[in-house]
């Protein structure tokens, strides 16, 4: 491996080959990261995606997620490539149609399973296998930044619900709960963990929902007069990765336009 500067931090972006994770992984090259870019199938992508980022030392990893031996494998992978991870942005999700009333009981099921699989046991073995290494690294000459970040992406349908897909907000409400129980209990040892929850997204896997019957709808939600745009939503996991103080640790951090406020 040829990294062109060896003290700079490494990034592993779960679901990078398009979309927002994409987005984020060239805000974060663009800052001098090193992007290790997960893909599961989309090969094709995941090379344009790392052929378009700024600077060098990046690398791709392909690994089906719903398998949950592949999470390890994943890590294992990445650490022999990089030695080891400074921040890891859980990205990689899946959105996948049950309307309760409109499936019958097989179809729910794998549904379910599917979506909590990929969405929430996932991301939470790679926050374990990334937390009890990010505790294990001497602090930086920069403190501020900690021992590691961990970066999930959930959505705006964790406290809004999704009538349609119900096991994608579950899986997104368990990742909020899961950010927040890993901020408290790794704090002492300055490993962070942030959380940021979109709203509709302009990408490629929203477009035919933007496009379709239902979008006027979609759009009529949004005080700004449109849907989110990806760069928005990497700059604000970015901001996590690399710049927010250690005391916002825990946070939920909105990033869909108004569409949906809680308080």
């Amino acid at each position: 491996m040829s990294i062109e500067n060896p003290r700079a931090r490494v990034a592993l972006i779960t679901g990078g080959s398009r979309g927002i994770g994409a987005a984020i992984a060239r805000q974060l090259a663009d800052r001098g990261a090193h992007i290790a870019l997960h893909y599961r199938n989309n090969r094709a992508a995941a090379s344009a995606t790392l052929a378009a980022l700024p600077g060098a030392g990046h690398a791709l990893f392909d690994a089906d997620l719903a398998d949950p031996s592949a999470c390890t494998q994943l890590w294992h992978r990445v650490t022999a490539h990089f030695r080891s991870v400074d921040i890891l942005v859980n990205n990689a999700g899946v959105y996948l149609m049950h309307p309760p009333l409109a499936v019958d009981h097989d179809v729910w099921q794998e549904a379910w399973q599917a979506t909590l699989t990929t969405n929430l046991l996932s991301p939470a073995a790679l926050s374990h296998l990334a937390a009890q290494s990010m505790a294990a690294h001497a602090l930086p000459a920069d403190a501020a930044f900690g021992r590691g970040r961990i970066v999930n992406i959930s959505s705006r349908g964790a406290f809004r619900g999704e009538p349609g897909a119900p096991g994608y907000a579950a899986s997104k409400a368990g990742l909020n709960a899961l950010s927040q129980s890993l901020a408290q209990a790794l704090a002492p040892r300055s490993v962070y963990v942030y959380c940021i929850a979109p709203g509709w997204v302009e990408t490629e896997m929203a477009a035919s929902h933007l496009a379709g019957a239902g979008g006027p709808a979609i759009l009529a939600q949004h005080p700004l007069g449109r849907v989110n745009r990806m760069e928005e939503v990497a700059a604000a996991a970015v901001f996590c990765a690399l710049d927010a103080p250690a005391a916002m640790t825990g946070s939920i951090i909105d990033v869909n336009g108004a569409s949906y406020l809680r308080t």
